[in-house]
Parts: structure tokens; sequence; C-alpha cells
């Protein structure tokens, strides 16, 4: 669509910067090792079940907006790990890198002035648009980033 760069960067901007929420940076960015798989009274999830599960639904958007191939996992144990903690620092780090470089994708997806935010995926039946997946992504991923505040405030490591 002709003129649509200020759409696009508005999106963008949803996608990976803080606006009304914290972002992805500052959420992850200083999280205790020792805190990563860690339950809080209350809250159903540990840090580790949370970064996963926001990686693998991004994943799973990323593609499903790219790929016609592309089949989403099973409902719900393809969006969420099977252990509360990750198995070592290396896993929760390329966890990070992952999550980042799927962002940045679709970004670079939206950012494309080739591609036409509004049209109708071809490949999917009744026809979501890559502007909505987009604008479903930075939905899921802020409400996400929310709980995993109120873990960390929860767990005495959120001093923000």
């Amino acid at each position: 669509m002709p003129g649509d760069r200020l759409l696009r960067d508005h999106v963008v901007a949803l996608l990976g910067s803080e606006n009304a929420h914290v972002g992805f940076e500052r959420v992850i960015g200083g999280w205790p090792e020792r805190r990563r798989g860690v339950h809080a009274e209350g809250l159903p999830h540990t840090g580790w079940q949370l970064l996963e599960h926001l990686r693998l639904a991004q994943v799973d958007i990323l593609d499903y907006t790219r790929d016609p191939e592309h089949e989403s996992p099973p409902w719900p144990e393809g969006y969420w790990p099977p252990d509360p903690a990750p198995p070592n620092r290396r896993a929760w780090n390329a966890s990070v890198e992952r999550f980042r470089h799927d962002l940045e994708a679709m970004c670079a997806l939206v950012a494309d002035p080739a591609r036409d935010l509004l049209e109708p995926l071809p490949w999917i039946e009744d026809g979501p648009t890559l502007l909505r997946e987009a604008l479903l992504l930075a939905d899921h991923n802020a409400y996400h980033l929310g709980q995993m505040v109120d873990l960390r405030r929860a767990l005495g490591c959120w001093e923000r």
C-alpha cells in the first residue's frame, strides 16, 4: 500500500519498543539465574516457562505469516516447556536470543514495503493479514511480559 510508511513504523514500534508497557529487554535483563525456574505463590508460571512460551508462540505466529507449509504445534503442549526451569544458563540465553531474532524477523516483514499489510495471506482460510498477525504478536507479547514483571516483583527481583 503506497504511503503506509507511518503505519509500518507504528507497528514496528509497538512490537519492539516501550510505550504503554515494559519491553522485552527490560523484563529479561538482569533476571537472576537462581530465580529463572522458581514459582511465586499465587502465580502459575516460572520465568523459564513464560520466556519459552513467548518464544514458541512468537515463532509460530512468524512462521504462520511467512510460510505456506507451516504447521502449528499442538495446543497447549507445543507452546509451553515441560519443565519449570531451564536445563542450564545456555538454554536460557539461547531462548532469549531466538526471541530477539524472531522479533526482528517479524519487524522486518512489517517494515518491508513490498509486503501488503492488508492483503489476506493466500494460503490461510478466512484470510488473516500480516497486519493482523503483527498486532496479535504485539498483544500476546505485552500480556506475557506483564506476567513476567508480576513474577519478578513476587520473587523480589524487580527494581525498575
